[in-house]
C-alpha cells in the first residue's frame, strides 16, 4: 500500500489541527518578546527557546491523551516509540532563528506517518494566520503551472545549506536559469509552492521533523516532491516543485552538477 492509498481518519485530520491550535497558544504570546535562547549544538548555532519546547510539550500531551499507542517524534523532546504503524512528527517551530529574529515566517509543522510514509500534513504560520493542510488526496491549495525554470520562482532557506562544491554549483547554476530566487523561507515556502506563489524549493541536510509534514501537504496541492536524484524525498535532500516540468529540469541541472549526496533524513535534534 501507498502513502496515497491510506485513508487518514477524520478524527486524526480534526486532531492535527488541534495539535496546531495547541501550539499557537505558546509560540505567538511570547513572539517578539525578549527570549533566553540555547543553543544545542557545538560549534554551529542550532537555536530553541522555551517557546519550541512549550509548544511541543503540549502537543505531545494531547497525542498522550487522545492516541497513547501512536509513535511521536519532535525537534525538542525525541521519539516515543510504539509498536504502531501511526507515527506523528512534531517541530514546534520550524524556522526558530526568524522566530527569535522577529521575522514571520516560522511555521509549525505536524505531520502524521503510516509505516514511515508520510499521509498527512499541517503547514501552520500563526504570525501570517496562514495554514496548509493536506494528504491523502485532500487539497491543500493549488500549485501553478511553470513550463520552465527561466519562468520560475525559486527558494531555499539558505544558500549556506550547499556547502559541497558540487552542491554550490549546482545552486549556482539553478539560481542563474531561474527568473527569481527568494531566501529565509523555512516550511512557509512549501505553504507557498500550495498555493501557487512559489515555483520550486530545493533543500539540503534536511531532518525527518523537517520533511514529514511540507511532503504531503504539497502532494495534495497537485505538486511533486522527490530527492535529489528523484527518488526517496527522506534522505534530506529535498525538491518540491508546482509543476513536473521544472521538477525535471532542477534534477537535470543537480545531476549534471555531481550534486546527488543521500544525506539519511536524521531522526530529530
Amino acid at each position: 500500500m501507498s502513502s496515497e492509498d491510506v485513508v487518514v481518519p477524520d478524527e486524526w485530520i480534526r486532531l492535527a489541527h488541534r495539535l496546531a491550535d495547541a501550539a499557537r497558544e505558546q509560540t505567538v504570546p511570547r513572539f517578539r518578546t525578549a527570549l533566553t535562547v540555547d543553543d544545542k549544538a557545538a560549534g554551529a548555532f542550532d537555536p530553541v527557546t522555551i517557546a519550541d519546547r512549550e509548544a511541543e510539550r503540549v502537543m505531545r500531551e494531547i497525542l498522550a491523551e487522545e492516541v497513547p499507542d501512536h509513535g511521536v517524534l519532535g525537534e525538542e523532546h525525541g521519539e516515543r516509540v510504539s509498536d504502531s504503524p501511526w507515527r506523528w512528527v512534531l517541530d514546534p517551530i520550524d524556522g526558530t532563528r526568524a522566530y527569535i529574529a522577529g521575522f514571520p515566517t516560522w511555521v509549525t509543522l505536524v505531520g502524521l506517518c503510516h509505516q514511515g510514509r508520510p499521509v498527512y500534513g499541517i503547514i501552520d504560520a500563526p504570525a501570517s494566520d496562514d495554514r496548509w493542510a493536506g494528504g491523502s488526496a485532500r487539497p491543500a491549495g493549488a500549485v501553478r503551472a511553470c513550463p520552465d525554470l527561466s519562468q520560475a520562482i525559486l527558494s531555499t532557506t539558505s544558500p549556506e545549506l550547499f556547502r559541497r562544491g558540487a552542491d554550490r554549483a549546482a545552486w549556482q547554476a539553478l539560481s542563474a536559469r531561474s527568473r527569481m530566487r527568494r531566501y529565509g523561507g523555512d516550511g512557509y515556502a512549501y505553504g507557498l509552492v500550495a498555493n501557487g506563489l512559489v515555483d520550486a524549493v530545493v533543500e539540503s541536510g534536511l531532518k525527518a521533523v523537517d520533511v514529514m509534514a511540507v511532503i504531503p501537504v504539497v502532494r495534495a496541492a497537485g505538486g511533486i516532491v522527490t530527492g535529489w536524484d528523484g527518488g526517496d524525498a527522506l534522505r534530506g535532500h529535498l525538491v518540491a516543485a508546482g509543476d513536473r516540468r521544472v521538477h525535471a529540469q532542477i534534477l537535470e541541472i543537480l545531476a549534471a552538477c555531481g550534486a546527488t549526496a543521500q544525506t539519511v533524513a536524521r531522526a530529530g535534534g
